[in-house]
């Protein structure tokens, strides 16, 4: 059951990333503002909490807008974390303009109340990470060299879920 210590590791990075600072990169500090309720709410109080099917849903409505096809070989998310963490990899070879898909997709979350909290370059490569209600994304653009990757892995901070992932991480022997 390597995919849910992939899950967990896949949290820890997110959450690492979007905690902590880096050097080379940008600090944009930044407020958690509420979603709109017809995006499954803030997740502050009257608001319904942000869920891994809304979060899906707009991950693959920004990025299929922008011209990314979903990569159906990546790493699929089991069934017991698919509401605490959500993994959309584009297909990059097929995009036309990878950097530009990424730019894009990364504008249309921003429209839809994600927000920018950290935006690292190097060698090519770009990682911003993104905030919206308890959910942390990491928004990664790979695709300036010979290898084209580009992902998106969100994951609920709150504790419930932080619980859900530990308890499926434990329950669950490494291979």
């Amino acid at each position: 059951m390597r995919k849910v210590t992939w899950v967990a590791a896949a949290a820890g990075v997110v959450l690492l990333v979007a905690g902590c600072g880096s050097e080379g990169g940008t600090d944009k500090g930044g407020s958690s503002s509420a979603g709109s309720s017809s995006t499954g709410g803030s997740g502050g109080s009257g608001g319904e909490r942000l869920t891994g099917a809304v979060v899906t849903k707009e991950l693959t409505d920004a990025a299929t807008a922008a011209g990314f096809t979903q990569d159906a070989s990546g790493e699929q998310i089991p069934a017991e974390a698919k509401d605490c963490m959500v993994s959309w990899t584009a297909d990059a070879e097929k995009a036309k303009d990878p950097a530009k898909s990424y730019t894009d997709t990364v504008a249309t979350l921003a429209e839809g109340g994600w927000n920018e909290e950290r935006k690292t370059e190097q060698g090519g490569s770009v990682i911003k990470s993104l905030k919206k209600s308890s959910w942390q994304l990491q928004a990664s653009n790979h695709s300036a060299g010979p290898l084209k990757l580009v992902m998106f892995v969100a994951v609920d901070s709150s504790p419930e879920c932080a619980a859900a992932l530990t308890a499926a991480n434990k329950a669950t022997p490494s291979s």
